[in-house]
């Protein structure tokens, strides 16, 4: 298979997997319009009905508004720092710095290089081991490390939360209750417990050292624990009954997602079925007629009807993954 072809089929593969995810943005922002123009016909009623609203509710309405505005502040820094080297080898909690990391993917690189060039592959697969060694894989850990970090976290928070309670019943302030959970818990939970206690004894306010954490761990759970902090800290409210709610709605949520995965379980055996068919196939037909089968090997345009075949399962297979894929 000559240059201009792989150009032609390169192509062809962007653009399809540019269409499907202008596809998943559009649904996305059509589902978030509907939401949004349900939030806001709910609210209207809501205002409709209770014109004449108590001092206890404009007091809880000041106080969503100031958190509302704090939040805002540093949503633009959020927003630019989301997605930057360091703050992804901090939530996948890596002692290393930038520097390493690019280091760590040099040599990767390295590796995946010489193995493809000791598979005897061309020079074009060599350049896209190269770039999949430096850009690819290294990044690929680093999420997947982050999001088993998160899973690990959510985990054991509901128990940290229920913990905090009964020692904020018991008449410990909330600075040594965070300090009494970060020596008592191991793992994501203690770490950023600790991470926290250690800030606020350094002179930084325990909400803000808590809405630093949430950059750590981008979790609703732990951006709903910063608020209640600041809540507390704004209006002396009850922070164990926020807790307690707190902790409940994560255990709701953990039984919904479970709840989800049976119901879906079906689709992805599906999915996982259908995948796994023509590589089947192609196996039983190899030991069976080998000359038959090699010839999608050995000529250009078997080389090219292989690639499709290989490029639309891809395509598939995403779009079952997408389908079943539900966020709670």
């Amino acid at each position: 298979m000559n240059m201009p072809q792989i150009i032609i089929i390169i192509l062809i593969v962007l653009i399809v997997i540019g269409g499907f995810i202008i596809f998943t943005f559009n649904s996305e922002a059509e589902r978030k319009k509907r939401v949004m123009s349900v939030i806001k016909g709910k609210n209207y009623s809501v205002h409709s009905k209770t014109s004449e609203a108590d001092e206890q509710n404009k007091r809880r309405a000041e106080i969503a508004k100031k958190l509302k505005e704090a939040k805002e502040s540093s949503g633009d820094d959020d927003k630019k720092k989301k997605a930057t080297l360091s703050m992804l080898i901090a939530q996948a909690g890596l002692n290393i710095s930038v520097r390493q990391f690019w280091m760590f993917s040099a040599l990767s690189m390295v590796i995946v290089t010489v193995i493809a060039k000791f598979m005897g592959q061309s020079s074009f697969v060599l350049l896209m081991a190269a770039i999949t060694g430096l850009l690819g894989v290294p990044r690929f850990v680093l999420k997947k490390k982050a999001s088993k970090r998160q899973k690990n976290f959510l985990e054991e928070f509901p128990d940290a939360l229920e913990a905090t309670v009964r020692l904020l019943k018991a008449g410990m302030p909330v600075s040594e209750a965070i300090k009494m959970i970060s020596s008592e818990y191991d793992g994501p939970v203690g770490e950023e417990m600790s991470i926290i206690y250690d800030k606020q004894k350094i002179g930084i306010a325990l909400p803000e050292a808590a809405f630093e954490a949430t950059k750590r761990m981008p979790l609703p759970e732990m951006q709903m624990f910063a608020t209640g902090l600041a809540i507390q800290a704004q209006t002396g409210s009850s922070l164990s009954e926020v807790l307690t709610n707190l902790s409940g709605v994560i255990r709701a949520r953990f039984r919904l997602k479970r709840k989800i995965k049976a119901l879906s379980s079906e689709a992805i055996a599906s999915a996982s079925i259908i995948a796994a068919l023509p590589n089947i196939v192609a196996l039983g037909l190899y030991f069976a007629n080998r000359e038959y089968i090699m010839v999608l090997f050995t000529t250009d345009t078997g080389k090219a009807l292989l690639a499709g075949a290989v490029i639309w399962m891809l395509l598939g297979v995403f779009a079952m993954k997408i389908m079943i894929n539900f966020k709670v």
